[in-house]
């Protein structure tokens, strides 16, 4: 009995979670043409005279051509692909950086390490939104904004990250280094030829949570970049909104082929993201 409950309240949840991709997916073959919705039925409308939670959930009529309409009213294939260029970017960067952060906090030894380690991570207690506006001031100064520089290398050091891989190095056993130093190895040989092949699942994890957190990213390219020609997905999609309305056909149709890459990632590295989530919680 147990087990059904567990199962019944389970699938409630799926179902609560779905739901607004559904209707997502429902309203982006839907239309705003009034003579089509007269042809159509009230189905056809995003906001039908009586709505249903799941009667007009999908129109009768469903109109595919809102997705190819979203590549000709914005340029959309460039925002996909300043998308991918700058969450690659970072993701790469913050692998490699955290890495090396979290060998020398874990590995080697010198005056101040865990001083030092404690201050970096007290960052993590400083919210993004109190160190935008210095970065933005900072990048004015030299004359980067609005450049791929200003979207990349600000994010490419992340307190977090290095604390996780920090986490997962401690547990390697030390013997490999040991034999490793006998045989003339010293600090960077180790780094790149044991540390580093012997962290393959945390450093999936951190790269998953990094592609992720920058994919999604609005505020920073809001404040860092004007032109369309930089812009990545999550500020392009407010073309299809104005001060007063929003084409809500073409912007959920534009939002569903925004989060495929994220939703194909996470289907194939779900098992890195739990190692993620475990590895943040597991004291060194």
């Amino acid at each position: 009995m147990g087990t059904w409950l567990a199962w019944i309240v389970l699938a409630g949840l799926a179902v609560t979670m779905l739901y607004p991709l559904l209707w997502m997916l429902g309203t982006s073959v839907k239309t705003t043409d009034p003579s089509l919705i007269a042809i159509e039925g009230p189905s056809s409308s995003v906001f039908p005279a009586e709505p249903g939670v799941v009667k007009n959930l999908f129109p009768r009529v469903w109109h595919w051509e809102n997705y190819l309409e979203v590549f000709r009213q914005v340029p959309f294939a460039r925002y996909f692909f300043n998308s991918l260029f700058v969450s690659l970017a970072v993701t790469i960067g913050q692998v490699v950086t955290s890495s090396m952060a979290a060998y020398a906090f874990s590995r080697l030894q010198f005056r101040g390490r865990d001083v030092l380690f404690f201050f970096y991570l007290a960052t993590l207690m400083v919210p993004a939104t109190v160190t935008l506006i210095p970065t933005f001031i900072l990048l004015s100064g030299i004359g980067l904004i609005d450049t791929y520089f200003a979207l990349i290398v600000p994010s490419i050091f992340t307190a977090y990250g290095t604390f996780m891989l920090r986490q997962f190095f401690l547990g390697l056993p030390t013997e490999l280094e040991e034999a490793a130093i006998l045989d003339g190895c010293g600090p960077v040989r180790i780094y790149f030829k044991i540390v580093l092949p012997l962290s393959g699942p945390a450093l999936a994890a951190l790269g998953i949570f990094s592609f992720l957190g920058t994919w999604q990213n609005l505020l920073g390219p809001l404040v860092k970049i004007n032109r369309d020609a930089l812009k990545p997905l999550s500020l392009g999609l407010l073309d299809f909104m104005d001060s007063y309305s929003a084409n809500w056909p073409l912007l959920m149709a534009a939002s569903l082929l925004s989060i495929l890459p994220v939703v194909f990632i996470f289907l194939f590295g779900q098992k890195f993201f739990v190692a993620g989530v475990r590895l943040g919680g597991v004291k060194g």
